[in-house]
Protein backbone atom coordinates (compact mmCIF):
# COMPACT_ATOMS: atom_id res chain seq x y z
CA UNK A 1 0.00 0.00 0.00
CA UNK A 2 1.27 3.47 -0.90
CA UNK A 3 2.12 6.30 1.46
CA UNK A 4 -0.59 8.61 2.73
CA UNK A 5 -1.36 11.50 0.39
CA UNK A 6 -2.28 14.63 2.37
CA UNK A 7 -4.55 17.30 0.93
CA UNK A 8 -4.30 20.49 2.97
CA UNK A 9 -6.53 22.95 1.12
CA UNK A 10 -10.29 22.57 1.20
CA UNK A 11 -13.28 22.91 3.49
CA UNK A 12 -15.54 20.46 5.31
CA UNK A 13 -19.10 21.77 5.66
CA UNK A 14 -20.71 20.14 8.68
CA UNK A 15 -24.49 19.76 8.28
CA UNK A 16 -27.07 18.05 10.44
CA UNK A 17 -28.92 15.09 9.00
CA UNK A 18 -26.29 12.39 8.44
CA UNK A 19 -27.74 9.02 7.39
CA UNK A 20 -27.81 6.41 10.11
CA UNK A 21 -26.41 2.94 9.36
CA UNK A 22 -29.77 1.38 8.63
CA UNK A 23 -30.84 0.05 5.22
CA UNK A 24 -34.54 0.28 4.38
CA UNK A 25 -36.00 -1.42 1.32
CA UNK A 26 -37.83 0.99 -1.00
CA UNK A 27 -39.84 -0.19 -4.02
CA UNK A 28 -41.46 2.84 -5.67
CA UNK A 29 -44.12 2.50 -8.34
CA UNK A 30 -42.16 4.39 -10.96
CA UNK A 31 -38.57 4.80 -12.13
CA UNK A 32 -37.07 7.12 -14.73
CA UNK A 33 -34.22 7.15 -17.22
CA UNK A 34 -33.02 10.74 -17.59
CA UNK A 35 -30.82 11.68 -20.58
CA UNK A 36 -30.12 14.99 -18.84
CA UNK A 37 -27.89 13.08 -16.40
CA UNK A 38 -25.29 12.68 -19.15
CA UNK A 39 -22.99 15.21 -20.78
CA UNK A 40 -22.65 15.43 -24.55
CA UNK A 41 -25.25 12.88 -25.69
CA UNK A 42 -28.07 13.33 -28.20
CA UNK A 43 -30.75 10.78 -27.28
CA UNK A 44 -32.90 8.94 -29.81
CA UNK A 45 -35.88 7.12 -28.28
CA UNK A 46 -36.44 3.43 -29.02
CA UNK A 47 -39.71 2.87 -27.10
CA UNK A 48 -43.23 4.28 -27.08
CA UNK A 49 -45.64 5.12 -24.30
CA UNK A 50 -47.55 2.05 -23.18
CA UNK A 51 -44.86 -0.36 -24.37
CA UNK A 52 -43.85 -3.24 -22.07
CA UNK A 53 -40.15 -3.47 -21.20
CA UNK A 54 -37.86 -5.71 -19.17
CA UNK A 55 -34.86 -4.72 -17.11
CA UNK A 56 -32.15 -4.33 -19.74
CA UNK A 57 -34.48 -3.33 -22.61
CA UNK A 58 -32.94 -0.47 -24.64
CA UNK A 59 -34.85 2.78 -24.08
CA UNK A 60 -32.72 5.18 -26.13
CA UNK A 61 -29.24 5.53 -27.62
CA UNK A 62 -26.78 8.30 -28.41
CA UNK A 63 -27.44 9.58 -31.92
CA UNK A 64 -23.74 10.15 -32.61
CA UNK A 65 -22.47 7.02 -30.83
CA UNK A 66 -25.11 4.46 -31.63
CA UNK A 67 -23.35 1.65 -29.80
CA UNK A 68 -23.98 3.39 -26.46
CA UNK A 69 -27.37 2.17 -25.25
CA UNK A 70 -29.36 3.24 -22.21
CA UNK A 71 -31.53 0.45 -20.86
CA UNK A 72 -34.44 0.10 -18.46
CA UNK A 73 -33.49 -0.41 -14.79
CA UNK A 74 -36.74 -2.26 -14.10
CA UNK A 75 -39.42 -4.19 -15.96
CA UNK A 76 -42.85 -2.70 -16.47
CA UNK A 77 -44.70 -0.33 -18.77
CA UNK A 78 -43.44 2.91 -20.30
CA UNK A 79 -45.81 5.29 -18.53
CA UNK A 80 -44.64 8.60 -20.00
CA UNK A 81 -42.00 10.14 -22.24
CA UNK A 82 -41.47 13.65 -20.94
CA UNK A 83 -40.03 16.39 -23.11
CA UNK A 84 -39.12 19.99 -22.43
CA UNK A 85 -38.43 23.03 -24.57
CA UNK A 86 -37.54 22.30 -28.20
CA UNK A 87 -38.63 18.70 -27.55
CA UNK A 88 -35.65 18.08 -25.31
CA UNK A 89 -35.99 14.55 -23.88
CA UNK A 90 -36.18 14.89 -20.10
CA UNK A 91 -37.36 11.54 -18.75
CA UNK A 92 -38.66 8.15 -19.78
CA UNK A 93 -40.86 7.09 -16.87
CA UNK A 94 -41.47 3.37 -16.28
CA UNK A 95 -44.27 2.03 -14.11
CA UNK A 96 -42.80 -1.03 -12.42
CA UNK A 97 -44.36 -4.46 -12.77
CA UNK A 98 -45.05 -6.64 -9.74
CA UNK A 99 -42.37 -9.09 -10.85
CA UNK A 100 -39.08 -7.76 -12.18
CA UNK A 101 -38.29 -9.60 -15.41
CA UNK A 102 -34.80 -9.25 -16.87
CA UNK A 103 -33.04 -9.86 -20.16
CA UNK A 104 -30.31 -12.49 -19.91
CA UNK A 105 -27.04 -11.22 -21.38
CA UNK A 106 -25.13 -14.34 -20.31
CA UNK A 107 -22.78 -15.02 -17.43
CA UNK A 108 -19.06 -14.73 -18.09
CA UNK A 109 -15.72 -14.69 -16.32
CA UNK A 110 -14.01 -11.41 -17.24
CA UNK A 111 -10.62 -12.99 -16.51
CA UNK A 112 -10.91 -15.19 -19.59
CA UNK A 113 -12.63 -12.73 -21.91
CA UNK A 114 -10.73 -10.42 -24.26
CA UNK A 115 -11.19 -6.69 -23.89
CA UNK A 116 -13.47 -6.46 -26.92
CA UNK A 117 -15.99 -8.98 -25.55
CA UNK A 118 -16.08 -7.28 -22.15
CA UNK A 119 -16.86 -3.95 -23.80
CA UNK A 120 -19.45 -5.57 -26.08
CA UNK A 121 -21.31 -7.11 -23.13
CA UNK A 122 -21.29 -3.83 -21.21
CA UNK A 123 -22.53 -1.90 -24.24
CA UNK A 124 -25.30 -4.37 -25.06
CA UNK A 125 -26.60 -4.47 -21.49
CA UNK A 126 -26.61 -0.69 -21.19
CA UNK A 127 -24.26 -0.42 -18.22
CA UNK A 128 -21.40 1.12 -20.22
CA UNK A 129 -22.47 4.67 -19.19
CA UNK A 130 -21.37 3.95 -15.60
CA UNK A 131 -17.82 4.63 -16.83
CA UNK A 132 -16.96 8.27 -17.45
CA UNK A 133 -13.81 9.84 -18.77
CA UNK A 134 -11.76 12.91 -18.09
CA UNK A 135 -11.43 15.45 -19.47
CA UNK A 136 -15.03 16.68 -19.88
CA UNK A 137 -16.77 14.06 -17.66
CA UNK A 138 -18.49 12.43 -20.62
CA UNK A 139 -19.37 8.77 -21.05
CA UNK A 140 -16.16 6.89 -21.82
CA UNK A 141 -15.41 6.23 -25.46
CA UNK A 142 -15.13 2.43 -25.83
CA UNK A 143 -12.78 2.72 -28.80
CA UNK A 144 -10.17 4.51 -26.67
CA UNK A 145 -7.77 3.05 -24.11
CA UNK A 146 -7.35 5.11 -20.95
CA UNK A 147 -3.96 5.54 -19.34
CA UNK A 148 -5.54 4.69 -15.96
CA UNK A 149 -8.87 4.01 -14.24
CA UNK A 150 -9.75 5.72 -10.96
CA UNK A 151 -12.23 4.48 -8.35
CA UNK A 152 -12.78 6.99 -5.52
CA UNK A 153 -13.94 4.74 -2.66
CA UNK A 154 -14.87 7.67 -0.42
CA UNK A 155 -16.74 10.94 -0.67
CA UNK A 156 -15.96 14.07 1.35
CA UNK A 157 -18.91 16.21 0.26
CA UNK A 158 -21.49 17.26 2.90
CA UNK A 159 -23.43 14.31 4.38
CA UNK A 160 -21.92 12.00 1.76
CA UNK A 161 -22.78 8.28 1.80
CA UNK A 162 -20.32 5.91 3.42
CA UNK A 163 -19.17 3.53 0.68
CA UNK A 164 -17.51 1.28 3.25
CA UNK A 165 -20.97 0.59 4.65
CA UNK A 166 -22.62 0.29 1.22
CA UNK A 167 -20.23 -2.36 -0.18
CA UNK A 168 -19.97 -4.45 3.00
CA UNK A 169 -20.47 -8.15 2.30
CA UNK A 170 -20.14 -7.77 -1.48
CA UNK A 171 -16.45 -8.49 -1.85
CA UNK A 172 -16.78 -11.16 -4.53
CA UNK A 173 -19.07 -9.02 -6.70
CA UNK A 174 -16.74 -6.04 -6.31
CA UNK A 175 -13.74 -8.16 -7.28
CA UNK A 176 -15.51 -9.37 -10.43
CA UNK A 177 -16.15 -5.76 -11.40
CA UNK A 178 -12.48 -4.95 -10.87
CA UNK A 179 -11.44 -7.95 -12.96
CA UNK A 180 -13.48 -6.57 -15.85
CA UNK A 181 -12.07 -3.06 -15.44
CA UNK A 182 -8.48 -4.33 -15.44
CA UNK A 183 -9.01 -5.58 -18.99
CA UNK A 184 -10.03 -2.09 -20.16
CA UNK A 185 -6.70 -0.36 -19.53
CA UNK A 186 -3.04 -1.12 -19.96
CA UNK A 187 -2.34 1.20 -17.04
CA UNK A 188 -3.20 1.00 -13.34
CA UNK A 189 -6.57 0.71 -11.67
CA UNK A 190 -6.41 3.12 -8.73
CA UNK A 191 -8.63 2.33 -5.74
CA UNK A 192 -8.52 5.37 -3.46
CA UNK A 193 -9.51 5.15 0.21
CA UNK A 194 -9.72 7.62 3.08
CA UNK A 195 -7.10 7.03 5.74
CA UNK A 196 -8.96 8.86 8.53
CA UNK A 197 -11.85 6.38 8.55
CA UNK A 198 -12.19 2.65 9.02
CA UNK A 199 -11.87 1.21 5.52
CA UNK A 200 -13.93 -1.83 4.55
CA UNK A 201 -12.14 -5.14 4.05
CA UNK A 202 -13.90 -5.28 0.67
CA UNK A 203 -11.59 -2.49 -0.52
CA UNK A 204 -8.44 -3.52 1.33
CA UNK A 205 -8.61 -7.13 0.09
CA UNK A 206 -9.29 -6.25 -3.55
CA UNK A 207 -6.76 -7.76 -5.95
CA UNK A 208 -5.32 -6.20 -9.09
CA UNK A 209 -5.55 -2.56 -7.99
CA UNK A 210 -3.23 0.05 -6.55
CA UNK A 211 -4.68 1.18 -3.23
CA UNK A 212 -3.94 4.82 -2.47
CA UNK A 213 -4.62 6.38 0.93
CA UNK A 214 -5.78 9.98 1.19
CA UNK A 215 -6.42 12.36 4.05
CA UNK A 216 -7.76 15.90 4.05
CA UNK A 217 -10.91 18.02 3.76
CA UNK A 218 -13.32 18.26 0.85
CA UNK A 219 -12.65 18.13 -2.14
CA UNK A 220 -10.23 15.28 -1.33
CA UNK A 221 -12.99 12.87 -2.37
CA UNK A 222 -13.35 14.45 -5.82
CA UNK A 223 -11.79 12.35 -8.55
CA UNK A 224 -10.07 15.45 -10.01
CA UNK A 225 -8.11 15.93 -6.78
CA UNK A 226 -7.00 12.31 -6.81
CA UNK A 227 -6.07 12.31 -10.49
CA UNK A 228 -3.97 15.46 -10.26
CA UNK A 229 -2.01 14.03 -7.31
CA UNK A 230 -1.49 10.54 -8.76
CA UNK A 231 -1.48 10.75 -12.55
CA UNK A 232 -2.17 14.28 -13.88
CA UNK A 233 -4.01 14.77 -17.17
CA UNK A 234 -2.22 16.58 -19.96
CA UNK A 235 -3.65 17.54 -23.32
CA UNK A 236 -4.41 14.35 -25.25
CA UNK A 237 -4.57 12.13 -22.13
CA UNK A 238 -7.67 10.12 -21.25
CA UNK A 239 -8.55 8.79 -17.79
CA UNK A 240 -11.66 6.78 -16.90
CA UNK A 241 -13.40 6.80 -13.52
CA UNK A 242 -16.39 5.38 -11.65
CA UNK A 243 -17.67 4.95 -8.08
CA UNK A 244 -17.86 1.72 -6.00
CA UNK A 245 -21.59 1.11 -6.60
CA UNK A 246 -20.93 1.27 -10.33
CA UNK A 247 -18.18 -1.34 -9.94
CA UNK A 248 -20.79 -3.55 -8.23
CA UNK A 249 -23.16 -3.07 -11.19
CA UNK A 250 -20.43 -4.33 -13.54
CA UNK A 251 -19.68 -7.25 -11.23
CA UNK A 252 -23.33 -8.33 -11.07
CA UNK A 253 -23.60 -8.26 -14.87
CA UNK A 254 -20.76 -10.75 -15.31
CA UNK A 255 -21.74 -12.95 -12.35
CA UNK A 256 -25.47 -13.18 -13.09
CA UNK A 257 -25.72 -12.16 -16.76
CA UNK A 258 -28.38 -9.52 -16.07
CA UNK A 259 -28.53 -5.77 -15.62
CA UNK A 260 -29.14 -5.55 -11.88
CA UNK A 261 -29.63 -1.83 -11.18
CA UNK A 262 -29.76 -2.26 -7.39
CA UNK A 263 -28.49 0.81 -5.61
CA UNK A 264 -28.29 2.10 -2.06
CA UNK A 265 -29.12 5.79 -1.52
CA UNK A 266 -28.27 7.87 1.54
CA UNK A 267 -31.28 10.02 2.44
CA UNK A 268 -29.79 12.98 4.28
CA UNK A 269 -30.30 16.58 5.32
CA UNK A 270 -31.67 18.76 8.11
CA UNK A 271 -35.26 18.47 6.82
CA UNK A 272 -35.32 14.67 7.14
CA UNK A 273 -36.87 13.26 10.30
CA UNK A 274 -35.03 9.94 10.18
CA UNK A 275 -32.01 9.99 7.82
CA UNK A 276 -31.09 6.49 6.67
CA UNK A 277 -29.97 4.39 3.72
CA UNK A 278 -32.56 3.14 1.22
CA UNK A 279 -32.12 0.17 -1.07
CA UNK A 280 -33.83 0.54 -4.42
CA UNK A 281 -32.94 0.66 -8.13
CA UNK A 282 -31.22 3.26 -10.27
CA UNK A 283 -33.58 6.07 -11.27
CA UNK A 284 -35.92 5.44 -8.34
CA UNK A 285 -38.68 7.91 -7.47
CA UNK A 286 -37.84 9.48 -4.10
CA UNK A 287 -41.47 9.90 -3.02
CA UNK A 288 -41.44 6.69 -0.99
CA UNK A 289 -38.23 7.70 0.81
CA UNK A 290 -39.38 11.15 1.93
CA UNK A 291 -43.08 10.50 2.53
CA UNK A 292 -43.97 10.98 6.22
CA UNK A 293 -40.27 11.61 6.86
CA UNK A 294 -40.08 15.41 6.58
CA UNK A 295 -39.84 18.04 9.29
CA UNK A 296 -42.00 21.15 9.28
CA UNK A 297 -41.09 23.80 6.75
CA UNK A 298 -40.68 24.17 3.00
CA UNK A 299 -38.11 21.64 1.74
CA UNK A 300 -35.82 21.63 -1.26
CA UNK A 301 -35.12 18.18 -2.69
CA UNK A 302 -31.71 17.56 -4.22
CA UNK A 303 -30.45 14.51 -6.07
CA UNK A 304 -26.86 14.45 -4.89
CA UNK A 305 -25.18 16.67 -2.32
CA UNK A 306 -25.88 20.31 -1.48
CA UNK A 307 -22.84 21.58 -3.39
CA UNK A 308 -23.20 19.84 -6.74
CA UNK A 309 -26.58 18.08 -6.76
CA UNK A 310 -29.57 18.72 -9.03
CA UNK A 311 -32.87 20.11 -7.80
CA UNK A 312 -35.81 17.71 -8.15
CA UNK A 313 -39.42 17.56 -6.98
CA UNK A 314 -40.83 15.58 -4.07
CA UNK A 315 -41.92 12.96 -6.59
CA UNK A 316 -38.78 13.36 -8.72
CA UNK A 317 -36.18 10.73 -9.60
CA UNK A 318 -32.64 10.07 -8.44
CA UNK A 319 -29.87 10.88 -10.90
CA UNK A 320 -28.03 8.08 -12.66
CA UNK A 321 -24.71 8.80 -10.92
CA UNK A 322 -26.14 9.87 -7.54
CA UNK A 323 -26.03 7.76 -4.38
CA UNK A 324 -27.43 10.50 -2.16
CA UNK A 325 -30.68 12.41 -1.74
CA UNK A 326 -30.47 15.62 0.32
CA UNK A 327 -33.34 17.68 1.69
CA UNK A 328 -32.68 21.14 3.11
CA UNK A 329 -34.93 24.11 4.01
CA UNK A 330 -35.80 26.67 1.37
CA UNK A 331 -34.21 30.03 2.17
CA UNK A 332 -37.16 32.14 1.09
CA UNK A 333 -37.01 34.59 3.99
CA UNK A 334 -35.50 38.00 4.69
CA UNK A 335 -33.37 38.46 7.79
CA UNK A 336 -33.24 42.06 9.01
CA UNK A 337 -29.72 43.08 10.09
CA UNK A 338 -28.64 39.44 9.98
CA UNK A 339 -25.05 40.45 9.42
CA UNK A 340 -25.06 42.47 12.68
CA UNK A 341 -26.15 39.60 14.92
CA UNK A 342 -23.65 37.44 16.91
CA UNK A 343 -24.48 34.45 14.68
CA UNK A 344 -24.09 31.62 17.19
CA UNK A 345 -25.97 29.28 14.86
CA UNK A 346 -24.70 30.70 11.58
CA UNK A 347 -21.94 29.30 9.42
CA UNK A 348 -19.23 31.64 8.15
CA UNK A 349 -16.13 30.72 6.20
CA UNK A 350 -14.53 34.07 7.00
CA UNK A 351 -15.09 33.64 10.73
CA UNK A 352 -17.18 36.81 11.20
CA UNK A 353 -19.68 35.06 13.52
CA UNK A 354 -19.18 33.69 17.03
CA UNK A 355 -19.96 30.21 15.68
CA UNK A 356 -16.29 30.13 14.64
CA UNK A 357 -15.55 29.32 18.29
CA UNK A 358 -17.41 25.99 17.89
CA UNK A 359 -15.34 24.10 15.28
CA UNK A 360 -17.25 20.80 15.63
CA UNK A 361 -20.71 22.31 15.34
CA UNK A 362 -23.15 20.98 12.74
CA UNK A 363 -25.39 23.48 10.99
CA UNK A 364 -28.94 23.58 9.63
CA UNK A 365 -28.23 25.58 6.47
CA UNK A 366 -30.88 26.64 3.98
CA UNK A 367 -30.78 27.90 0.38
CA UNK A 368 -30.73 31.61 1.24
CA UNK A 369 -28.06 33.47 -0.77
CA UNK A 370 -27.96 36.38 1.73
CA UNK A 371 -27.68 38.92 -1.03
CA UNK A 372 -27.85 39.36 -4.78
CA UNK A 373 -25.18 38.94 -7.45
CA UNK A 374 -22.34 41.42 -7.06
CA UNK A 375 -19.18 42.51 -8.85
CA UNK A 376 -16.78 39.67 -9.66
CA UNK A 377 -13.67 40.77 -7.76
CA UNK A 378 -10.49 39.09 -6.56
CA UNK A 379 -10.57 38.33 -2.83
CA UNK A 380 -7.77 35.79 -2.39
CA UNK A 381 -10.18 33.34 -0.74
CA UNK A 382 -10.57 30.95 -3.65
CA UNK A 383 -7.08 29.51 -3.27
CA UNK A 384 -7.77 28.54 0.37
CA UNK A 385 -10.29 25.87 -0.67
CA UNK A 386 -8.88 24.96 -4.09
CA UNK A 387 -6.19 22.23 -3.82
CA UNK A 388 -5.05 22.39 -7.46
CA UNK A 389 -1.93 24.01 -8.85
CA UNK A 390 -4.21 26.29 -10.88
CA UNK A 391 -5.18 29.95 -10.69
CA UNK A 392 -8.98 29.65 -10.32
CA UNK A 393 -9.91 33.30 -10.86
CA UNK A 394 -7.82 33.55 -14.02
CA UNK A 395 -9.24 30.27 -15.37
CA UNK A 396 -12.82 31.42 -14.79
CA UNK A 397 -12.13 34.65 -16.68
CA UNK A 398 -10.48 32.73 -19.53
CA UNK A 399 -13.64 30.64 -19.80
CA UNK A 400 -15.84 33.73 -19.86
CA UNK A 401 -13.95 35.16 -22.84
CA UNK A 402 -13.72 31.70 -24.52
CA UNK A 403 -9.94 31.86 -24.91
CA UNK A 404 -9.09 28.22 -25.68
CA UNK A 405 -5.30 28.62 -25.54
CA UNK A 406 -5.47 30.40 -22.21
CA UNK A 407 -7.90 27.83 -20.80
CA UNK A 408 -5.53 25.02 -21.76
CA UNK A 409 -2.49 26.81 -20.35
CA UNK A 410 -4.33 27.41 -17.08
CA UNK A 411 -5.10 23.70 -16.62
CA UNK A 412 -8.74 23.28 -17.60
CA UNK A 413 -8.20 19.61 -18.54
CA UNK A 414 -7.50 18.80 -14.87
CA UNK A 415 -10.80 20.02 -13.45
CA UNK A 416 -14.55 19.70 -13.66
CA UNK A 417 -17.40 21.94 -12.54
CA UNK A 418 -17.75 20.13 -9.20
CA UNK A 419 -14.21 21.19 -8.26
CA UNK A 420 -15.41 24.80 -8.13
CA UNK A 421 -18.35 24.05 -5.80
CA UNK A 422 -16.53 25.24 -2.68
CA UNK A 423 -15.38 28.37 -4.48
CA UNK A 424 -19.00 29.04 -5.41
CA UNK A 425 -20.06 28.41 -1.80
CA UNK A 426 -17.66 30.96 -0.28
CA UNK A 427 -17.86 33.44 -3.18
CA UNK A 428 -19.03 36.86 -2.01
CA UNK A 429 -20.06 37.72 -5.58
CA UNK A 430 -22.92 35.15 -5.57
CA UNK A 431 -21.99 34.06 -9.11
CA UNK A 432 -22.90 30.59 -10.42
CA UNK A 433 -19.31 29.56 -11.02
CA UNK A 434 -20.06 25.87 -11.61
CA UNK A 435 -22.37 26.81 -14.47
CA UNK A 436 -19.62 28.95 -16.01
CA UNK A 437 -17.07 26.13 -15.76
CA UNK A 438 -19.51 23.55 -17.13
CA UNK A 439 -20.26 25.73 -20.15
CA UNK A 440 -16.55 26.34 -20.66
CA UNK A 441 -15.77 22.62 -20.66
CA UNK A 442 -18.59 21.93 -23.11
CA UNK A 443 -17.40 24.75 -25.37
CA UNK A 444 -13.86 23.33 -25.30
CA UNK A 445 -15.11 19.77 -25.98
CA UNK A 446 -17.10 20.86 -29.02
CA UNK A 447 -14.29 23.01 -30.41
CA UNK A 448 -11.48 20.48 -29.92
CA UNK A 449 -13.11 17.10 -30.67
Amino acid sequence: MSAIIKVRKGLDIQLVGEAQREVIRCSPRTYAAKPTDFTGIFPKVLVQEGEEVKAGTPLYFDKYREQILFTAPVSGRVKEIRRGKKRLLLEIVIEAAETNETIDFGKADPNVLPREQIIEKMLKSGIWPVIRQRPFSIIAKPEESPKAIFIPAFDTSPLAPDYNFIVEGQGEVFQTGIDALRKLTSGKVHLNVLEDHSTSSVFLETRGVQINRFTGPHPTGNVSTQITLLDPINKGDVVWYLRPQEVLTIGRLFRSGIYDATKIFALTGPMIEKPAYYKSLSGACIEGMVKDNLKEGKPRFISGNVLTGSRIDENGYAGFYDSQITVIPEGNHFEFLGWAMPGLNKYSFSGMFFSKLQPGKRYNLDTNLHGAERAFVMTGKYEKVFPFDIYPMQLIKAILVEDIDLMENLGIYEIDAEDFALIEFIDTSKIEIQTIVRKGLEFLRIETT
